[in-house]
C-alpha cells in the first residue's frame, strides 16, 4: 500500500483517515498505526475505533434518504446499490434471525473484509434495525473488533521480532 499521501499527516490523523475508509477500516488503521507509524496501542486503538464508528452514524442515518434519491435518478448506480444491498442480506440474514440485534455486533467484530461497520451499518438499515440501538450494537462491535485487532498485531509483530 503507498502512504506518500499520509505523509503529510500526523501519525493520529492518517490512522484516523485509515480508518474511516471502507476498504481499510480498523482491521488495517491499527496494524499500520503500531507498525509503520509507531505509535501507543492506545493512540493506534482510539483512533482507529472513533475512526471506524464515525462513517457508521452517516450510514444509519443517511442511507435510505441517498438511496431513494440515487435509484430515483440514477438507474445504473440502483443496480449496484441492490447488488451491494443482496449480498449483504444473504450474508447476514441468517445470523439475524438465529441471534437478533447481538448478531449485528458480533458481525461488526469479525476482523475480518467485509465485516466492519460499513456492513454492519447497510445490514442495520437493510433489517430495519432502529437507528439508536444499531449505532450501539455496532460501536460495541467496532470496539471488540479493535481489541482483536490489536491483540493480533502485536502477536504479529512479537512472532517476527519486530519492535514496536
Amino acid at each position: 500500500m503507498d502512504f506518500n499521501f499520509f505523509n503529510d499527516l500526523s501519525p493520529q490523523l492518517a490512522t484516523f483517515l485509515l480508518a474511516m475508509l471502507p476498504v481499510t477500516e480498523l482491521r488495517a488503521s491499527i496494524p499500520i498505526a503500531l507498525h509503520t507509524f509507531s505509535l501507543p496501542i492506545w493512540e493506534a486503538f482510539t483512533y482507529s475505533v472513533i475512526g471506524d464508528f464515525i462513517p457508521a452514524i452517516f450510514l444509519v442515518y443517511f442511507l435510505g434518504p441517498v438511496y431513494r434519491y440515487v435509484s430515483k435518478h440514477w438507474k445504473w448506480v440502483r443496480k449496484i446499490f441492490d447488488w451491494v444491498f443482496k449480498r449483504t442480506r444473504n450474508r447476514f440474514n441468517h445470523k439475524y434471525v438465529l441471534w437478533g440485534k447481538v448478531a449485528l455486533m458480533f458481525f461488526v467484530s469479525i476482523p475480518l473484509p467485509g465485516t466492519g461497520a460499513w456492513t454492519g451499518s447497510i445490514a442495520a438499515w437493510l433489517f430495519g434495525i432502529d437507528k439508536k440501538q444499531s449505532l450501539i450494537y455496532i460501536f460495541f462491535g467496532v470496539i471488540i473488533a479493535g481489541i482483536l485487532t490489536t491483540l493480533i498485531s502485536l502477536g504479529i509483530f512479537n512472532l517476527f521480532n519486530i519492535s514496536l
